[in-house]
């Protein structure tokens, strides 16, 4: 962390690698979001989710570079490099995401309206958030950990995961309340509570690191991640088998898409996206755990 004395103004925030990366960022978010705004619009749910992000990630970006600037991040409660590489991370999930829905639900082939200006402004939307997806991710490969190098717990492999896990939660969460049917069976219920403990865990897991309290814990927080890793992985390596045969087994469910089942409103559909990022989830708790034992928690901010 920056010391209180010295220059006011932090000119390595604009003149470092990390802060050409930033600088990207908010001039492709600045553009992604005029765009929308001007003429490329958006609508339903899957709209709105992106522009959402793209405001989103557009204001923590400012505020970031301009407390890094002014040195003002000094003054916060926080471990500041943990704070900022973590939403690094979950910027670059977000958006591409949103540079995925954003063309898949709202870019079409024709023209809609036989208005091709529209169609136009859209794919220059889609074109800029790439770019914004790009200018994160490069400031992830920027701070993360390297070998022999001392830095916090977000910044390394196991601490980018744990905001992984946690988006991929948001998008089984997202998925089961899109009508998943989730409460037809007590099995599938028992699924929704793993998905849930999980994912609040991993979230005080973020935030104790994030907010520096790590060190104020009795017992050593390092034990309690890969505690609590290894137990996520047992409990999802129970929902992966419990919740695909609950929903797709002939005698509880469907084993193939029912027919004329409506897209976006087809319950297989929802099962179906909750099953795969289910093992997806249960590969990165296995990763996480692997990579946790190779480590040694910072509990410094």
């Amino acid at each position: 962390m920056d010391s209180h004395s010295g220059p006011y103004l932090n000119v390595n925030a604009i003149a470092s690698p990390v802060g050409v990366a930033r600088l990207w960022q908010i001039i492709f978010g600045c553009v992604t979001v005029s765009l929308v705004a001007h003429q490329a619009g958006f609508s339903a749910a899957y709209g709105t989710f992106c522009m959402f992000v793209w405001c989103f990630c557009f204001a923590m970006t400012i505020c970031i570079f301009t407390l890094e600037f002014t040195r003002l991040h000094t003054y916060l409660r926080i471990s500041w490099d943990n704070f900022t590489i973590s939403f690094a991370m979950l910027a670059t999930l977000m958006y591409v995401t949103a540079s995925v829905v954003y063309p898949v639900y709202l870019l079409q082939n024709e023209c809609p309206y036989n208005n091709c200006e529209v169609r136009n402004y859209r794919i220059a939307v889609t074109i800029f958030s790439c770019l914004a997806f790009f200018a994160y991710a490069a400031e992830v490969f920027l701070t993360r950990a390297k070998p022999g190098q001392i830095v916090g717990y977000m910044a390394t492999v196991s601490g980018l995961l744990k905001i992984v896990e946690a988006f991929v939660a948001c998008i089984i969460f997202g998925a089961l309340v899109n009508g998943s049917q989730y409460n037809r069976h007590i099995a599938t219920q028992y699924c929704v509570v793993v998905y849930s403990l999980c994912f609040a865990l991993t979230v005080i897991v973020v935030c104790m690191t994030v907010s520096g309290k790590t060190a104020s814990l009795k017992c050593p927080f390092d034990r309690l991640v890969v505690i609590y890793t290894f137990l996520a992985v047992l409990l999802y390596t129970s929902t992966a088998v419990i919740w695909p045969v609950f929903c797709f087994d002939k005698k509880y469910g469907s084993p193939s898409r029912p027919y004329g089942c409506q897209r976006g409103k087809c319950p297989w559909d929802s099962q179906l996206v909750v099953a795969i990022f289910t093992y997806i989830n249960l590969l990165l708790y296995i990763a996480d755990l692997v990579y946790s034992q190779r480590i040694r928690f910072i509990s410094q901010p």
